[in-house]
Parts: C-alpha cells; sequence; structure tokens
C-alpha cells in the first residue's frame, strides 16, 4: 500500500476524520479474552441468587451478571406455589422452559404480524392452552406474551432460558404485562 494524502480521493470522502473503531474493537477483545480467563465454568447454588420478580420467585442459574463463562443465554428457576401463576411477559428472544418440579400449564398469546400495508402488530384476544408436566418442554415463540399457571395440588419448578443475542442486537424489547401476585415493585 502506498502513502495517502488527504487529497486522496477516499479520505476525502471520508473527511479526513481519524476514528479508531477497529483499534477499540482490537483492545476490547483482548480484555474480554483476558476477563474470560476467571470467569465461573461452575456456578455452585449458593451462588445463584434468588430474586423477587415482576415474573415471581426466581433463582438466576445463569444470567450476564454473574460472571460466568456462558455468554450466550440466561437461565433462571422459577418457583410457583400450588394453584397460583407467574407474572405475564413478552420479549423478543425465543424461550424454552423445563418442567423439572410439578404440573400445570401455560398460556400463550400469539402475535398478529402485518407490515405490507404499515407496520402492525397485535396479541390475539384468546390465549392457546398448553398443559404440562414433569419432565416436559415448553416453546415459547419471540414476543409471544405468556403466563405459567401450576395446578392447585402441585408448587412448580421450571428452568427458564433465553437467548442474550437478541438483546445484545439491540433488540431488548421485554415488557411486564401482569406482576405475579406477591411482587411488589
Amino acid at each position: 500500500m502506498g502513502n495517502f494524502s488527504m487529497d486522496d480521493p477516499v479520505r476525502a470522502r471520508l473527511g479526513g476524520e481519524q476514528v479508531t473503531f477497529f483499534k477499540d474493537a482490537v483492545e476490547a477483545s483482548k480484555q474480554f479474552r483476558e476477563d474470560y480467563k476467571s470467569r465461573l465454568r461452575v456456578v455452585k447454588s449458593k451462588d445463584m441468587p434468588f430474586e423477587m420478580s415482576p415474573d415471581g420467585l426466581i433463582k438466576h442459574v445463569m444470567n450476564e451478571h454473574l460472571n460466568t463463562a456462558e455468554c450466550c443465554v440466561d437461565a433462571y428457576m422459577q418457583f410457583i406455589d400450588k394453584g397460583k401463576k407467574s407474572g405475564k411477559h413478552r420479549h423478543l428472544s425465543e424461550e424454552i422452559c423445563v418442567v423439572l418440579e410439578g404440573r400445570g400449564y401455560d398460556l400463550h398469546w400469539y402475535v398478529k404480524f402485518d407490515c405490507l400495508d404499515k407496520f402492525y402488530w397485535d396479541w390475539e384476544a384468546e390465549p392457546k392452552r398448553y398443559d404440562w408436566k414433569a419432565g416436559d418442554f415448553v416453546y415459547i415463540p419471540p414476543y409471544v406474551m405468556h403466563q405459567h399457571y401450576a395446578d392447585p395440588g402441585t408448587d412448580v419448578r421450571l428452568l427458564c432460558i433465553t437467548s442474550r443475542i437478541v438483546k445484545a442486537m439491540g433488540f431488548d424489547w421485554y415488557d411486564q404485562i401482569e406482576y405475579a401476585e406477591g411482587y411488589q415493585g
């Protein structure tokens, strides 16, 4: 490569401004890799904090705030007492829930979406019901409003997992539609 002057047409289009975006990214990556060496590979149960969240009682298993080696997903256990329900929410990342204990059901309000004439989305007025029990797996598509219900005779524990990728792409859309019973935010 030759020497370029400010008279060069490419430099002229850039306005001659000097930035260090790429250099900064390389340095940030070096720092991340150094920091990554100290991240947790095993998270002990005692290091998984409980939270009384708008969605109910949860125990964080993996979260960006826990300094784990895992960088792509968030996971938490959700506890729902007999005959109770979680909060109702929606988010752009798909979610999976593994039913660890108990039985109950989900209600899902699917998105009605159109962008041909104008940008429009809404949610179905009537939810679809999905019954589940211990050992089952529940899939919740992106931006589907959803809520978990425990049957009257059993406590429930779910392992809920979402991807951080959608959030990292700038679509950090999370809407809490209804708070879980007992939440006082």
